[in-house]
């Protein structure tokens, strides 16, 4: 497995490398920071719901959806990124996103406590504090033929941004995710009572996932590699893969006589999960004739959400007792994993509590 400490590198490139490495079934683990801040948003959110896209054009921030789920982050060189790429058909290591949240998880909560700060994974995605406050996220992806292993040690945050960057319904309750923010989340920084060096924090970091990855050959990015990166960063970057169809924020809407839009949310252990349908026919009990989902969650596959999920409501009637069963099939399913999130958790997306 290669090791590429990058330090820090462009905004967007800085986040695009593992995409492509993956894309090309390079097994390796990236050690990198953004030189210039920027926004990310998860691969099933919708841009239009999660995040104040005026605010993020006016401020001259770079908006960039991962392949990985999970939510809106703020990303600046303050953040030290590790990122595991390995073969899906690699049996060395976790087969499963659930392992590999137990394993890989292991390396950054060591290097943690090397500097004084016990720390500990919390399912369904989090790393915290012995009081409980979150100083670090993680995800994964399928990519290819590659599963991906994301996350970030925090040295420092930038409250104010993110509290500025998030979409919220009514300004008066800015404050209020301000305050959220500073409450629920530390840094390295605020546990120590003072930044930590950027090198010791990678030199450590790289210790403790050696320990666990086996031995790491250093090596560097091609100029080649490069190009074709900048080329993905390029398809990342058009409107259709980074905003999509832009999506309503009413309960439900009248498109003509026995057609109607219907939206729900639910927030699930493992996200928040917003759907969008097509009913033809009455609310309760009409025909599902098209479906969106989106969300802060994790689904692996990837592609398992629009061919699977979605699919598997399609048709059916909007009512509690027949897509129940269409889910769980999809939810029992031994090759896709949806961590934190179960059937119930779906039929209160779809609005049917009861």
């Amino acid at each position: 497995m290669y090791l590429f400490n990058l330090d820090r590198m462009p905004d967007l490139l800085s986040m695009v490398i593992f995409h492509e490495l993956a894309r090309e079934g390079v097994e390796a683990l990236v050690i990198v920071s953004p030189e210039k801040p920027l926004i990310s948003i998860g691969y099933f959110q919708d841009a239009h719901q999660e995040v104040d896209l005026d605010y993020i054009k006016s401020s001259g921030l770079p908006l960039f959806r991962r392949e990985v789920g999970g939510g809106t982050t703020y990303l600046d060189e303050n953040q030290i990124f590790y990122q595991v790429i390995y073969s899906r058909k690699n049996k060395r290591f976790p087969q499963t996103i659930k392992q590999a949240y137990e394993v890989l998880s292991e390396p950054p909560c060591r290097a943690h406590e090397r500097f004084g700060i016990k720390v500990r994974f919390r399912e369904v995605n989090d790393l915290v504090t012995e009081d409980g406050r979150k100083i670090g996220g993680e995800g994964g992806a399928d990519i290819g033929e590659c599963m991906v292993f994301v996350g970030s040690m925090l040295m420092d945050f930038d409250y104010q941004t993110m509290s500025r960057v998030a979409k919220i319904p009514d300004e008066k309750w800015r404050d209020k995710v301000y305050k959220s923010l500073e409450e629920n989340l530390t840094t390295m920084r605020r546990e120590l009572g003072e930044l930590p060096s950027r090198e010791e924090v990678q030199e450590i970091l790289i210790a403790e996932f050696q320990k666990v990855l086996g031995p790491l050959e250093k090596a560097e990015l091609t100029p080649d590699f490069l190009r074709r990166a900048r080329a993905l960063e390029r398809q990342m970057q058009k409107p259709e893969f980074l905003f999509g169809k832009k999506k309503g924020e009413v309960d439900s809407l009248k498109i003509k006589s026995g057609l109607n839009l219907i939206f729900g949310q639910h927030k699930a252990r493992g996200g928040l999960i917003r759907t969008i349908q097509e009913v033809e026919g009455p609310s309760l009990g009409g025909t599902i004739q098209d479906l969106s989902i989106s969300g802060d969650f994790t689904l692996i596959p990837r592609k398992s959400l629009r061919e699977g999920l979605e699919r598997s409501i399609i048709g059916a009637r909007r009512e509690k007792y027949e897509l129940f069963p269409r889910i769980a099939q999809f939810m029992e399913s031994k090759d896709k994993e949806m961590p934190g999130v179960n059937t119930e958790d779906i039929i209160m997306a779809l609005g049917l509590k009861d």
